[in-house]
């Protein structure tokens, strides 16, 4: 089976052991995945799969007729927990709730509760009929997270309970659609990485050739009273052939999801005409539309990408869901094309614009995530902080379903190659082309840049090569640096970065952004990567007009605000210069454990922690002068 030039390696063989991502991963495993099924079952939204089985009555409960979906994801981030850890309690829960989805299944494959509950009186988004509105109905993102959802069971526990259900469904969607069915596509992508997935785990390329027909049916049609909704095909990303689509536009997670499917396409098909579309489509993201926290979305109206350089602060949307898909998307991008430019991104917004997205106590999350915050305007969903919950509460689930995996996005391979992306501590084992590879990390990474990696080899020694990860913010290229560059504070240039083996200077070669380590290894070999983290200021291209004369504060990937509850003064008079002589001091009691940025009155604290102690004004970008 044809796949990704370079391969994961497992989040189920990484033991992450790492002071800042285990205890948020534990609050996620035992706070967040109770939780969101809590507000699943409180809402109503599983008992809807009992109403459609009639072992309840009464109508669909629910504002939005794809609540499904949030089932699915939790279903998915509990798998991911299953995977990792021994839970009989919520493996039997699990087995409760997807007998709820399987009773729910009409005969034959037909799963969308809101219609299978009282077919005379659905949703005004649903249709009259089933697919009859794909834009608004979301039938076909239902599918897509419950391939998602029973790929990840069945994996997880070897039952087939869930994936005999989606496969099913997915047959009936194949029967459905294609060259010689019905030609339409989903308003909201997602089910072409469903059906790819299911296709990885069964083989059956009639998935593959379903999800490829999704793709490049898009743009296509003629039915343009489709989009009566909104009369903007872009919303979907359905205004031209995605094969000729070089700019990102209209909704902001579909775009994501949609450049996934995508990529998942290019690679397993070898297609090549996929390639300049993609790369056209991340460089106009990457140097027009990312907000300096990795967030992406920038307008309220459509939950969409602006114009070029259309990047306001105080109403910036960027929903947590994009964040998730902006990693989803650069992962596989560089799965593909084995570049650090692209978790330049993905670091840079896993540790601000997707963390942001959930409260340190893992219950309480921003579905908008505004780089300025007058602390009392309504940003998120009528709130002007977190909330437990929302009508559409795809931000909370997804975020209970991402980060249980997170031990992914650490390690790759290929053939005798190691990749280290991200520098997180803990231990894991690597099936090379070789034999196996084992690698401890120890590092207080993002706080402190010493870096520890000691190799273990069963068979004593070993040829290959470790890629190390070299982050572009240590030269100043903040996200690859085409639209936002950094300089330290004290104005001096340290070396970017030092770096040994067992003691002893190494000189490696850099390319596509990481060290190259290529060496005989013994057993017990360590390598120290030690990377400067001196607290930079941030400029933004002047184009972004908002950003002209402000500058940010980072330090490594972790980007800063200011709370002006810990500012002396009122935060309308904090200019840059309180800061060109910033501190950097670690508080273990602080915000679970934070780097402080002090300067003369001000404290910055980082991004992904503002709001956790209330409501109040907040500000990304301060006044150079």
């Amino acid at each position: 089976m044809n796949d990704y030039p370079i391969q994961a390696v497992p989040f189920t063989a990484v033991n992450i052991q790492d002071d800042f991502w285990q205890k948020k991963l534990e609050t996620v495993r035992t706070i967040t995945i109770p939780s969101v099924f809590r507000k699943c079952e409180n809402e109503g939204r599983i008992d809807n799969f009992r109403r459609a089985a009639k072992q309840l009555p009464g109508p669909f409960v629910g504002k939005m007729p794809f609540d499904d979906t949030d089932v699915y994801k939790a279903v998915e981030g509990a798998s991911y927990s299953l995977a990792l850890y021994d839970d009989r309690k919520l493996d039997a829960y699990l087995d409760t709730v997807i007998g709820y989805i399987a009773a729910a299944q009409e005969s034959d494959g037909y799963l969308y509760t809101n219609r299978t509950i009282d077919p005379g009186h659905v949703h005004p988004f649903a249709g009259k009929q089933r697919w009859s509105s794909l834009v608004q109905s979301h039938e076909l993102y239902d599918c897509g997270h419950l391939y998602e959802a029973a790929a990840a069971h069945y994996q997880a526990t070897g039952k087939r309970t869930l994936l005999d259900v989606a496969l099913k469904n997915a047959r009936l969607v194949c029967s459905t659609f294609g060259p010689d069915g019905r030609h339409d596509v989903p308003g909201h992508e997602i089910i072409e990485m469903g059906l790819v997935r299911l296709y990885r785990v069964t083989g059956d390329r009639t998935f593959l050739e379903t999800a490829q027909f999704f793709l490049e049916q898009r743009g296509c049609h003629q039915n343009r009273a489709r989009y009566d909704f909104d009369n903007i095909p872009e919303y979907s990303q359905d205004h031209i052939p995605v094969l000729q689509q070089t700019e990102a536009v209209g909704h902001a997670v579909r775009a994501m999801y949609l450049y996934c499917g995508m990529t998942d396409i290019a690679a397993i098909t070898g297609d090549a005409r996929y390639g300049a579309a993609l790369n056209a489509l991340w460089n106009n993201c990457v140097s027009k539309k990312t907000y300096l926290t990795g967030g992406i979305g920038s307008r309220r109206q459509g939950e969409s990408f602006g114009a070029n350089y259309e990047l306001p602060n105080a109403t910036a949307y960027n929903e947590t869901c994009a964040a998730i898909g902006s990693v989803l998307w650069n992962y596989r991008m560089f799965l593909m094309y084995g570049n650090g430019s692209y978790y330049d991104i993905i670091e840079q917004t896993l540790y601000n614009g997707l963390l942001s997205g959930i409260s340190l106590s893992g219950d309480r999350f921003f579905y908008t995530n505004p780089l300025e915050s007058d602390g009392t305007t309504q940003f998120n969903y009528g709130s002007a902080t977190r909330k437990e919950w929302f009508d559409v509460s795809c931000c909370p689930t997804n975020l209970s379903r991402f980060l249980p995996s997170l031990g992914k996005y650490i390690y790759a391979v290929k053939g005798t190659t190691v990749y280290v992306n991200l520098y997180v501590s803990g231990t894991t084992e690597i099936t090379t082309s070789d034999g196996i590879f084992k690698l401890t990390t120890d590092t207080k990474y993002p706080w402190d840049g010493h870096i520890r990696l000691t190799v273990s080899i069963p068979k004593k020694t070993q040829s290959g090569t470790v890629n190390l990860r070299l982050p572009g913010w240590t030269e100043g290229a903040v996200m690859g640096g085409k639209l936002y560059r950094s300089t330290p504070l004290s104005g001096t240039t340290e070396a970017p970065y030092s770096l040994t083996v067992n003691g002893e200077p190494f000189s490696a070669d850099r390319k596509n952004g990481y060290l190259k380590m290529d060496r005989t290894w013994t057993d017990g070999d360590t390598i120290q990567l030690y990377l400067p983290l001196p607290v930079q200021f941030v400029r933004c291209d002047d184009q972004v007009v908002e950003n002209r004369g402000q500058l940010a504060l980072q330090r490594g990937p972790v980007v800063y605000c200011i709370e002006e509850q810990d500012c002396a003064v009122p935060l309308e008079q904090i200019t840059a210069g309180r800061f060109t002589a910033a501190a950097a001091s670690f508080r273990k009691d602080f915000l679970g454990g934070v780097t402080l940025l002090s300067g003369e009155g001000v404290t910055a604290v980082p991004y992904y922690a503002w709001s956790n102690r209330g409501v109040g004004k907040m500000k990304v970008w301060i006044p150079e002068h």
